[in-house]
C-alpha cells in the first residue's frame, strides 16, 4: 500500500476511487484525441471511467493516482495480462500524466509505487506495452528495469498511420 514516505509537497499517491473517474478521463482522453500511445479512438465518459477504476480494485488490482494541488495530475495501474489461468502471475501496467506534468519525475515514482504494489500482490511478471516510437516511454521503462521482449509491427491503426508496438517486461 501507498506510504507516507510517498508523499512531498508536489505530489500525493494514493489509490484511485472511483470518484477519480472524471479527472483519470480527462487526461486519458487528451491522449486518445491527440496520439497513439492509446488505441481507443472514442473519447472515455466519466462515468465508464468511473466503473474500470472500480472494477480493477474490486479484482484486487492496484489503481493509483498522483494529487498534486488537490487534483489528479497521473494514475497508474495493473490489469490482467490475460484471461487464462496459467497468466494468473503476470499483470500489464499503465501509466498516463496529465501532459502540463511530464518530465518532472510523477510518471517514475508513479510507476515505482505501483510496482511496489504488484510486487507485494505475490506477482512474478510485469508487461508494459508501448505504442512506437516512443521514447519517453522507453526509458521510463528500461530505467525501471524493464527489458524490450519483443515487437509487433503495424498491429494498430490510428490517424491514417499502422502503429507498431513493443512489449517490455520486468520480471520481479
Amino acid at each position: 500500500m501507498i506510504s507516507p514516505e510517498n508523499s512531498t509537497r508536489e505530489a500525493t499517491l494514493r489509490s484511485a476511487t472511483a470518484d477519480d473517474g472524471p479527472a483519470v478521463a480527462a487526461i486519458y482522453n487528451h491522449y486518445i484525441a491527440h496520439t497513439v500511445v492509446t488505441f481507443e479512438t472514442e473519447p472515455v465518459e466519466d462515468a465508464v471511467m468511473s466503473e474500470r477504476i472500480a472494477e480493477s480494485l474490486n479484482e484486487g488490482l492496484p489503481y493509483l493516482v498522483a494529487a498534486i494541488d488537490g487534483k489528479v495530475g497521473g494514475f497508474a495501474y495493473a490489469s490482467k495480462w490475460k484471461g487464462r489461468c496459467a497468466y494468473r502471475y503476470s499483470v500489464e501496467s499503465t501509466v498516463y500524466l496529465d501532459p502540463e506534468r511530464t518530465g518532472g519525475g510523477i510518471g517514475t515514482r508513479l510507476y515505482e509505487a505501483l510496482i511496489d504494489e504488484i510486487r507485494e500482490m505475490g506477482m512474478h511478471a510485469i508487461i508494459g506495452g508501448i505504442s512506437l516510437p516512443n521514447d519517453a516511454s522507453v526509458a521510463l521503462h528500461e530505467k525501471l528495469g524493464f527489458a524490450k521482449v519483443g515487437q509487433f509491427s503495424e498491429v494498430g491503426y490510428k490517424f491514417e498511420r499502422w502503429v507498431d508496438v513493443g512489449y517490455w517486461q520486468l520480471t520481479l
